[in-house]
């Protein structure tokens, strides 16, 4: 991570203020290996105070320590790995996530709800041209309803007031079809990225993931998939589930 920020530096990735198309900051990304990991970061999706991680839940979930989960469409980890926890799986696929958990609440996907934080070349957000089928909702519907059998209702009850609360902590949504002006990266920031480690010349780079199409639960299911593997990797076709 200390070298790729240090290439990030060098190699102008990071810097000057301005927007992307003046010469300015444009982006310094991670990779991760599951889907949304970067916008539940985004999000602040970390552990808190006396926190756990996801390995430290598993843990405790084996040791008893933990008995009640819930799984905001977690699939990228061992769920199968939960000791007695009960486990609450919101999602909108039926991922070992799903396979694993004692109750599913079904959830919207993202082809069936209007979008807002995934904005489209024209300036807008996206608008949902299918309904979600039986009883599945969108997921801020199942939060807010959740919010109020715990007694701690959420405040807004449509998604006009929704995006009202997003614009409030991200006021750069307010702002469509415009690239924001960044501020220039600070370099004592930057110099305090990850954290150096031994580098061995002699190993090749190499990826992280070994098959890009079994990477999220929306592609693994999908029947097109197989086909596109057997064309990139000459593997063997799969059924899809």
């Amino acid at each position: 991570m200390k070298l790729a920020a240090k290439i990030a530096a060098e190699t102008g990735m990071i810097g000057l203020a301005g927007t992307p198309a003046e010469g300015g900051w444009n982006g310094f990304n991670v990779l991760h290996t599951a889907a949304s990991r970067v916008a539940a970061l985004d999000l602040g999706f970390v552990p808190g105070k006396n926190g756990r991680d996801v390995a430290g839940i598993v843990d405790g979930a084996q040791k008893g320590e933990i008995d009640f989960i819930y799984s905001l469409g977690a699939d990228e980890f061992p769920a199968d790995k939960l000791g007695r926890a009960f486990v609450v799986y919101q999602g909108s696929h039926g991922d070992v996530g799903a396979h694993n958990a004692d109750v599913v609440l079904p959830g919207a996907a993202y082809t069936e709800k209007d979008g807002f934080t995934s904005i489209s070349r024209t300036g807008a957000g996206d608008r949902t041209r299918h309904l979600p089928p039986g009883e599945a909702k969108e997921d801020w519907a199942i939060l807010r309803a959740l919010s109020d059998v715990l007694g701690k209702r959420l405040p807004y009850d449509n998604r006009e007031a929704l995006r009202a609360a997003i614009v409030a902590d991200a006021p750069h949504f307010a702002v469509l079809g415009k690239a924001p002006v960044q501020n220039a990266a600070d370099p004592a920031l930057w110099n305090g990225v990850g954290a150096a480690g031994p580098v061995d010349p002699a190993l090749p780079l190499g990826s992280a993931i070994a098959d890009y199409y079994l990477t999220n639960p929306i592609a693994r299911p999908a029947a097109r998939w197989p086909n596109a593997r057997v064309l990139a990797h000459g593997a063997p076709a799969m059924a899809a589930e």
